[in-house]
């Protein structure tokens, strides 16, 4: 392939390789050059060999050729009329990023108030900036007025608290299942005829079970875990405010498999032994001391890959914590703390979004959107039915229970409904006092390349419309939904907005689609081989990944430089940001 002028810029220093067959008297221009970014690759493939005499890309911009030459062949001196002269090496920007076809990382450089007051996507106009070298006789006229044109809030730095939420956290002590359901003195009860009634929720679950699983108890065989949801219920008010009840130290998880046995899943299954399965601690999982709250399912046979199958079974379980929401909404116990959570415009500050990418395949990728409870299933509105288009959350609202999760792709990478709960991301951004956060657009990953192409487009228009600075884009799984990603990261970039995306790469789930504004990635991967492990909740984002990926847009929004990666996904790339921001190591999975 030829090479445009940006890329011809970018590589200057690099080899130079015809692309295509050439013949004598050709003066060389930028369309007559491979690109060095495909070098790597096409050695691999035994396509190139490099020459230790080969001369780089501007000694031979506008040379004649002398001889013909076939493609890929790197151009020496005995080629050409003459050698151009080259220019001084450049002295390197601080600060890095990486991009490959591997799952990129970023290496950030941090500097003290990095996105204070800044912005370069399509708001930037409302800043100055002024970058002088040296000075001598400089004059400047400033119209009258000028500091009237922009509304005060908008440069001051100012903020304005939209809504509130406040989360009581209740301790448990203990879940026992007995003859009625209640909360008292930190011992939740359940009542073991409850299942009569949840089984009826849906014809197509055809057997409905529950056990209590103790912390010391994990080393127990499991089918595939389809979700874990933490128990909240609204005491005041709607979701994303007023008053919300959670109880800490317990938490439910669904499995299920069809009349035939077969496991309920679609990439990869975490069915075996519990304490194997799951990564305790991550954010969508149980945590280390949980106590797990087990709902067994068998739905129809053959109904295991169609969105009613493991609906049916989410509604099952639904029926069940219902039951404790209803006690717990009521409950006189005095909450272990209070948790508020602001929803807040800082005016003056960079606003940014975070685009949240969920499956909508069909099949079994579905997920509810707005439920009327807390992480519940009734009263909300499946992605897949509204079409996949982008839908405007607060952040509260997320942080309210406003996702339930019913995918069911690979375990690994999975943001089951306790992810959406303590979303690490959410948090770092609506608590970064250097950013904006607007809100967070849910979109879906439609099956069809038409429909990929409509709703990404609404996306890049919606986010336009926001008059947004700056934007992270995050997907669960990897594959076809990859298509989407990168789709979204260009829509946004390409209308000069700076944008981070965010996704499980690493070896296997490696990208096979990029484009010029995929330049600054943040890999998830917490497997030591880069594998889908089929290990619960092991490579969805922690707090780790949203670290690095706040700081990222920072950078980007900053006009820091990022840089190509290695070709492939390193570990080790990882390890250095994290000790360059502070942050504690990340525990790395070896697969069993």
């Amino acid at each position: 392939m030829s090479l445009t002028k940006d890329v011809l810029e970018k590589h200057l220093k690099d080899p130079a390789v015809f692309c295509c067959r050439r013949q004598k008297g050709l003066v060389i221009s930028g369309a007559d050059l491979e690109d060095p970014d495909l070098f790597e690759d096409m050695a691999d493939a035994g396509l190139l060999a490099l020459s230790k005499e080969g001369l780089t890309i501007e000694q031979v911009l506008g040379r004649k050729l002398e001889t013909d030459t076939e493609a890929l062949t790197p151009i020496t001196a005995a080629m050409l009329d003459g050698i151009n002269a080259e220019s001084p090496e450049a002295k390197p920007e601080s600060g890095s990023g990486t991009k490959s076809a591997s799952g990129p990382e970023i290496k950030p450089e941090v500097k003290s108030g990095a996105a204070a007051g800044t912005g370069s996507g399509p708001a930037s106009c409302r800043m100055i900036h002024v970058a002088i070298e040296r000075l001598e006789g400089l004059k400047l006229d400033i119209p009258v007025g000028m500091e009237t044109a922009i509304p005060q809030e908008l440069t001051e730095r100012t903020e304005k608290v939209l809504r509130t939420l406040k989360k009581k956290i209740f301790q448990v002590k203990d879940v026992i299942i007995a003859d009625e359901t209640s909360f008292q003195n930190g011992i939740l009860k359940i009542d073991g005829k409850i299942l009569k009634k949840a089984i009826k929720a849906d014809p197509l679950v055809k057997d409905i079970k529950m056990d209590i699983i103790k912390p010391q108890q994990r080393h127990i065989y499991t089918d595939t875990i389809m979700d874990v949801c933490p128990i909240a219920a609204k005491a005041e008010g709607k979701l994303g405010e007023g008053v919300t009840n959670v109880l800490e130290g317990a938490v439910f998880m669904l499995t299920g498999v069809d009349e035939d046995g077969t496991q309920i899943h679609e990439f990869g299954s975490s069915e075996g032994f519990l304490d194997e399965k799951m990564f305790f601690g991550h954010p969508g999982c149980a945590d280390p001391d949980d106590i797990i709250i087990r709902v067994e399912t068998v739905i129809q046979s053959k109904t295991g890959m169609e969105r009613r199958g493991p609906f049916a079974a989410h509604k099952c379980e639904d029926a069940v914590i219902q039951a404790v929401r209803d006690v717990l909404k009521k409950t006189a116990e005095k909450p272990k703390r209070e948790e508020l959570c602001r929803d807040i415009r800082k005016y003056g500050r960079p606003r940014v979004v975070l685009v949240k990418e969920i499956m909508g395949q069909g099949a079994m990728h579905d997920n509810i959107l707005c439920p009327a409870e807390p992480c519940g299933v009734p009263g909300g509105q499946k992605n897949v039915d509204l079409g996949n288009v982008p839908l405007m959350l607060s952040p509260n609202e997320v942080r309210d229970g406003g996702i339930h999760a019913l995918t069911c792709i690979g375990p690994a990478t999975k943001e089951m409904t306790r992810h959406y709960f303590r979303e690490p991301l959410i948090e770092a951004l609506a608590e970064d006092d250097e950013l904006d956060l607007m809100g967070v657009i849910f979109i879906g990953s439609p099956q069809v390349n038409d429909e990929k192409s409509f709703v990404s487009e609404r996306l890049g228009a919606w986010i336009e419309a926001l008059d947004a600075e700056g934007a992270i884009v995050t997907t669960e799984g990897f594959g076809n939904n990859h298509i989407d990603f990168i789709s979204h990261i260009g829509q946004i970039g390409s209308r000069g907005i700076p944008v981070v995306g965010v996704s499980f790469c690493a070896y296997q789930g490696q990208l096979v689609v990029g484009n010029e504004y995929a330049d600054a990635m943040i890999e998830t991967n917490k497997d030591i081989n880069g594998f889908e492990n089929e290990v619960a909740g092991c490579s969805e984002i922690c707090p780790n990944d949203a670290a690095r990926a706040v700081q990222m847009l920072k950078n980007k929004m900053m006009g820091v430089e990022i840089k190509p990666a290695a070709r492939k996904w390193s570990q080790s790339i990882i390890d250095r940001n994290n000790e360059i921001l502070g942050l504690p190591r990340e525990k790395i999975m070896d697969r069993i």
